[in-house]
């Protein structure tokens, strides 16, 4: 697996595009989160659609073409030098297969972050622009909005992304597989990426790549049946090393680690605990597409350059 594109770091005054690809945003924590990134001296801007409900679906952000037509139309823009997704959910496999990826492509390396359900377009991103996307929090979620610990990670990943190459896991020394192991880091959320697997915009396998996955309200017999579709489709053969983020209410802990050692074990690679990223209080920004080296004895994810240029 090889290193991905790096886009350009932000400078103060970098225009920001927020789309809602996903599911109905909130209107007062969109506020809040384009007042904090204001506080960053950029310039953000809301999509026209960022606030719509789909007339039926109630778990859509407006339609799935208008939802499309807003990532697109940011993406294209010459004047914008990033683009935040607002809020995860569901609806982003409803609108990646809308997007005119050849008028993307041309358009130029950007700055892409979100997390979750925008785990899809992470992969597309990853497949059809050849870029290093950003894994990170949402514009108008609530750990965005309340966490500083957030805030000061993705901002420093922004503007200064030599400041956190290296993540620690919050339990460091308590490895589930020990090891060091180095690739390119890929993943999100469980779920999406083992729904995802077979479509067109996402990666035959995880061969040569560090997996980083998580996933928030899925009982440990759901993470089982997703880790098994991945084993039993060769997803997984070949994986570097394996970082677990949070398992936000997926029960407890101690009912879902023996589903990774039973079904992550026999990889036969490094595999850290709770790296802090994904659903939870605090969460760190990582990027994806990066050549990096995953020491489980250590409990750290170390990148071989900044996530940005």
């Amino acid at each position: 697996m090889k290193d991905l594109v790096r886009p350009s770091r932000l400078a103060p005054g970098a225009r920001v595009a927020v789309v809602a690809p996903s599911g109905p945003v909130a209107e007062e924590r969109l506020q809040a989160g384009l007042d904090l990134l204001r506080g960053w001296d950029l310039d953000p801007v809301a999509a026209p659609h960022v606030l719509d409900r789909h007339p039926d679906l109630g778990h859509l952000a407006g339609t799935d073409a208008d939802r499309a037509a807003d990532l697109q139309r940011a993406w294209c823009d010459p004047s914008v030098d990033a683009v935040l997704c607002a809020r995860g959910g569901y609806g982003a496999q409803r609108v990646v297969d809308l997007l005119d990826w050849a008028a993307m492509r041309a358009a130029g390396p950007k700055v892409f972050v979100g997390f979750s359900d925008s785990t899809t377009l992470h992969e597309a991103f990853a497949v059809r622009l050849g870029l290093v996307t950003l894994y990170g929090p949402v514009a108008a979620g609530v750990d965005f909005v309340k966490n500083a610990r957030a805030q000061d990670h993705l901002r420093a990943t922004l503007f200064a992304p030599e400041t956190v190459r290296t993540l620690t896991s919050a339990t460091p020394g308590r490895t589930l597989a020990p090891g060091r192991a180095r690739g390119v880091t890929l993943g999100g959320c469980l779920t999406l990426l083992a729904t995802g697997h077979g479509t067109p915009h996402t990666r035959t396998g995880a061969r040569g790549g560090l997996l980083l996955i998580e996933d928030v309200a899925e009982p440990p017999y759901a993470v089982d049946r997703a880790l098994t579709q991945l084993l039993r489709t060769g997803w997984l053969d070949g994986v570097a090393g394996v970082a677990l983020g949070s398992w936000d209410r997926c029960g407890p802990y101690e009912e879902l680690r023996p589903v990774f050692a039973d079904r992550l074990g026999g990889l036969g690679v490094p595999v850290v605990e709770e790296l802090g990223f994904g659903h939870c209080e605090g969460a760190l920004t990582v990027p994806f597409g990066v050549g990096a080296v995953l020491d489980a004895d250590a409990g750290t994810l170390t990148l071989d350059e900044p996530a940005l240029r």
